[in-house]
């Protein structure tokens, strides 16, 4: 049963940057990850996906802008943000998925708040 554990967020100006980080206890280059985002009063909405194999998908809003990637060495999951406006304000979570999906198998972390002025 794998745990998450999300951070990397903070303040940011309105074309700034953030790398968020999602630390894996175990098993984690068996594993298909995802990063999602939540923002106040809205639903939680999909962010990008990676395969074991490296091999990414993103919403398509936020191509071009959003990198993630994964170091199995170290069971970490990142999403590199550039270019950040207010719309991207939101309580961001990682989780397990099924390869290729955006659907989760895993139990949701903490998220780490990312604000956007």
């Amino acid at each position: 049963h794998v745990q998450l554990v999300e951070s990397g967020g903070g303040s940011v100006q309105a074309g700034g940057s953030l790398k968020l980080a999602c630390a894996a206890s175990e098993y984690y280059r068996t594993h298909c990850m995802g990063w999602f985002r939540q923002a106040p009063g809205k639903e939680r909405v999909e962010v990008a996906h990676i395969d074991n194999d490296g091999t990414t998908s993103y919403a398509d809003a936020l191509k071009g802008r959003f990198t993630i990637s994964r170091d199995n060495t170290q069971n970490t999951l990142y999403l590199q943000m550039d270019s950040l406006g207010p719309e991207d304000s939101a309580m961001y979570y990682c989780a397990v998925v099924a390869c290729g999906t955006f659907i989760t198998r895993s139990d949701w972390g903490q998220g780490t708040q990312v604000t956007v002025s």
